[in-house]
């Protein structure tokens, strides 16, 4: 493996780890096979601790590809619980709210899937990374703080309902840099006169890079550790890189 002129690795991120977890363990163990102190790595794309799936991590010379990787086609698998809603609308924080369910059909469910397909506007959680006054609006909401957050456009290619068993919903994703998954789980509660909030989520897809194609994060240490070597042909000249 070229390490230097890039590598970029498809992982299945654990579930409790945040993106810069995945990392770190992916740059200690580039670190200790090339005998160096520090190295560049980085991902294309944050996934929330409590999501799985598809994390690109970029090595050397593909870190400037990131910003292309991270515009890819994203593609996920989302388990939503109807009928309660909580401040974070994932499980970060508590249920806050419980509304009648007992209406939903799943006729009812695609009927409004539609609402949310093609080009829409979406308003971010507030528990999100988006920055108000340079500061990022989850550090707001944790503390109690009201914000108010503008919509954003973007793209949802594909909204499709997987088998469920309402009040639980599995839908399956395929949309754009930049949509928030708790968002639209937000929305589709308050379409079906209802609330919801979101249980579990995979991102099976980033671009061509399917989960299928991802190694868990042991695998990627224990194929860095055992992997040849090699090096670009100008490496004596960027020998700091």
């Amino acid at each position: 493996m070229d390490f230097i002129s890039g590598e970029i690795i498809g992982i299945d991120k654990p579930l409790g780890w945040t993106s810069f977890d995945a990392v770190k363990r992916i740059r200690g163990a580039i670190q200790r096979r090339l005998n160096v102190k520090k190295f560049k790595v980085g991902h294309a794309g944050t996934l929330d601790p409590l999501a799985t799936g598809v994390l690109i991590i970029c090595t050397g010379r593909s870190t400037r590809d990131i910003e292309r990787l991270q515009n890819g086609t994203k593609e996920y698998v989302a388990t939503i619980r109807l009928g309660a809603t909580t401040p974070s609308f994932d499980l970060e924080t508590d249920i806050d709210a419980e509304y009648p369910f007992d209406h939903i059909t799943e006729d009812m469910v695609r009927d409004v899937l539609p609402r949310f397909t093609g080009h829409i506007m979406q308003v971010p959680p507030v528990y999100s990374a988006v920055k108000i006054d340079g500061k990022r609006a989850y550090k707001y909401a944790r503390k109690g703080a009201e914000v108010e957050l503008k919509a954003k456009p973007l793209v949802i290619e594909k909204l499709e309902m997987l088998p469920s068993q309402l009040p639980e919903l599995r839908l399956r994703i395929v949309c754009s840099k930049g949509t928030y998954i708790r968002a639209l789980t937000r929305d589709i509660g308050k379409a079906l006169g209802s609330g919801a909030h979101l249980t579990a989520l995979c991102r099976t897809r980033v671009g061509d890079i399917m989960l299928d194609d991802c190694l868990t994060v042991d695998q990627a240490v224990e194929k860095i550790s055992a992997c040849e070597i090699s090096y670009p042909d100008d490496f004596k000249l960027n020998a700091k890189e």
